[in-house]
């Protein structure tokens, strides 16, 4: 039985984490990027790390700092001379005692909010023995794992729903991926979003709203404050009229389009007065004629099989199946508005009014999709009001960015005859990605070798030069293995693999150790898209490849 070492003011996992006081100055600047309600889901998750060393004791310093609730880490060595030149979390005085237990007592004093403890056992005596262990967590963080416990795990924490996150750093070689079956995303933040403003199809009261602006009576203070919004609407009420109800679809009528807006504005002796909004309608006039459309990620979550839920769904599903039959109905095809306006030179009056009835039709259109939550939940004999207001309202606003990711098996991914092996042998010989792709291999090669040997090639310096020919044969196997063709590992690699001898160097491990933190924040947070596939890092060239095999 393991035995889990609490130390002064940390929880066992399983243990409800203490109330905590106000932290809004205290993570001010994260708070401005993922909100109170992420804060909130850091706050409360609870983080397994495997093994202390560098890329380990890096990762879980950036989510201590971020404000997790507690963590407990698992290893069993002790510390040596090696790990003094490489961990800033160790000290000589610590030199022939608990790794673990250091680590955590140094991290628990960059947060006070954050509890800490430590197992001083093997993870893979966890893995094999007592796998109901990572049950109590929220995350497992694994670091310098190889393959074949990777695989374990993998399978025991999607058995118990548990998020995994793969880290490694192998001389100046990086390694990250995440397990899990199925991560669903709201706010997944683009860096580019388009305005979804109807400009080509008002609803009633905003083409009312714009009928009762009569510019040819406006004085020039108002002429020049009128949004550009009512302008494009008007000048595309006035457009389709004249052209049976359709928009411009040629250069030469978005030209002519453009004409309408221009015949608008004020003229002195013939020469047209420089008003902003005129100006700001005339770089925005594209938009009447190619509004934002529903993405693909968005068609392929509410045509995916999960939307058409039963009783066990998540509620993410549930609203994916109301957004679909708000979509074969009250939305005709359109999404729901989002609600909010973009700046735009106007006068405060006009652009509060207009703001307004954006607003007020953004929520008709969440009053919709909560019916159909409510349909749904009742068809499938669950709470009509079991998903909240707040909840719902949430989806809707970024219903335009919603994303699913979906993971393979660590086992689908190293098998050979699951593995993709398409996209192996166009990675092995791509001349922007073989490098890294060969790399990949050497890690999976390194991992088959230390279950032949029980040692990493390299490891003693001695023993590099025989060590070459023999990692460069496993190598070669798993490509051959996998169906990838005649693809060679270039002999430079591999050497440079051999002299690496499994050493973590720090410089490596922090770069790991801050790409991890973050993907896991990712996951934790349900916020951003995080990686899908495997990413190779590689500090030779400054290079990095994300690999879906």
């Amino acid at each position: 039985m393991h035995r889990v070492h609490p130390g002064i003011g940390s929880v066992v996992p399983g243990m409800e984490h203490p109330a905590q006081p106000d932290t809004s100055k205290k993570y001010d600047r994260q708070l401005r990027i993922w909100g109170a309600h992420g804060q909130s889901a850091l706050e409360s998750t609870r983080i397994c790390l495997l093994h202390c060393s560098p890329t380990g004791s890096e990762t879980l310093k950036n989510l201590v700092l971020g404000g997790i609730a507690a963590f407990t880490i698992v290893d069993h060595g002790v510390v040596e001379a090696a790990d003094l030149g490489n961990n800033f979390f160790l000290e000589s005085s610590h030199l022939g005692r608990s790794r673990a237990q250091h680590v955590t007592e140094l991290l628990k004093e960059l947060n006070e909010s954050v509890t800490g403890s430590y197992v001083q056992e093997s993870p893979q005596e966890l893995i094999q023995n007592q796998p109901s262990f990572f049950s109590n967590f929220d995350l497992v963080i694994a670091t310098q794992l190889e393959e074949a416990l990777s695989i374990k795990l993998d399978k025991v924490c999607r058995g118990y729903g548990v998020k995994l996150l793969l880290a490694r750093s192998y001389g100046l070689v990086g390694y990250l991926r995440a397990s899990l079956s199925e991560h669903k995303v709201i706010e997944s933040k683009p860096d580019n979003t388009v305005d979804d403003l109807r400009f080509h199809q008002p609803w009633k009261e905003l083409q009312d709203f714009a009928d009762t602006i009569d510019l040819s009576s406006a004085d020039d203070i108002l002429h020049k404050h009128i949004p550009y919004a009512i302008l494009l609407i008007k000048a595309a009420h006035e457009w389709q009229k004249s052209h049976s109800g359709n928009l411009p679809s040629s250069s030469a009528q978005r030209s002519e389009f453009k004409s309408i807006i221009k015949s608008w504005q004020r003229q002195i002796e013939g020469i047209p007065i420089e008003e902003e909004n005129f100006s700001e309608a005339l770089s925005n006039a594209s938009k009447v004629w190619a509004p934002p459309c529903m993405s693909s990620e968005v068609k392929a979550i509410v045509e995916d099989e999960a939307a058409s839920v039963s009783r066990e769904s998540d509620n993410y599903w549930v609203l994916a199946a109301a957004l679909k039959r708000y979509l074969d109905n009250e939305g005709n095809g359109q999404l729901p508005i989002e609600g909010s306006l973009p700046d735009m030179t106007a006068t405060t009056a006009l652009y509060l009014d207009l703001q307004r009835i954006y607003r007020e039709q953004a929520d008709r259109d969440i009053a919709a999709v909560a019916k159909h939550v409510q349909n749904v939940l009742s068809s499938i004999s669950r709470d009509p009001g079991s998903i909240s207001a707040s909840e719902i309202r949430m989806f809707c606003k970024h219903v335009r960015c919603l994303r699913v990711v979906r993971y393979r098996t660590l086992e689908e991914e190293f098998t050979g005859a699951s593995c993709k092996s398409d996209a192996l042998r166009q990675a092995l010989t791509a001349e922007d990605s073989v490098t890294n792709a060969s790399l990949y291999i050497l890690l999976r090669a390194v991992d088959q070798f230390y279950s032949k040997h029980h040692r990493y090639p390299g490891l003693y310096d001695q023993e590099v030069d025989g060590d070459v020919p023999a990692l460069k044969h496993i190598a070669t196997s798993i490509v051959q293995d996998s169906s990838s063709g005649p693809a060679s590992i270039s002999d430079d690699l591999v050497g440079e693999m051999c002299r690496f001898g499994a050493g973590e160097l720090h410089c490596v491990a922090a770069v790991m150790g801050g790409m991890a933190s973050q993907e896991a924040i990712k996951l934790i947070t349900k916020q951003f898209v995080p990686t899908s596939g495997t990413v190779i890092y590689n500090a030779m060239n400054s290079t990095m490849s994300v690999f879906r095999f």
